[in-house]
């Protein structure tokens, strides 16, 4: 391995590394208002399901 290829690959891990890094940050407030919605559309997801059920209940 030559010196320039062994520095390009130490500054491709070390890149690798910042970025990993800054992902690891808390979540901001549209992580957080995502979540929510999605945790919505799981709750709205399953009441029609339910509610899908019931009916076909009703019908036999």
């Amino acid at each position: 391995m030559t010196f320039g290829k062994l520095i390009r690959s130490i500054a491709a891990v070390l890149a690798l590394g910042f970025v990993l890094a800054g992902c690891q940050e808390k979540e901001g407030p549209a992580e957080r208002a995502g979540k929510e919605l999605d945790k919505a559309a799981a709750s709205v997801g399953s009441a029609i399901e339910n509610a899908g059920q019931k009916m076909q209940d009703a019908a036999k």
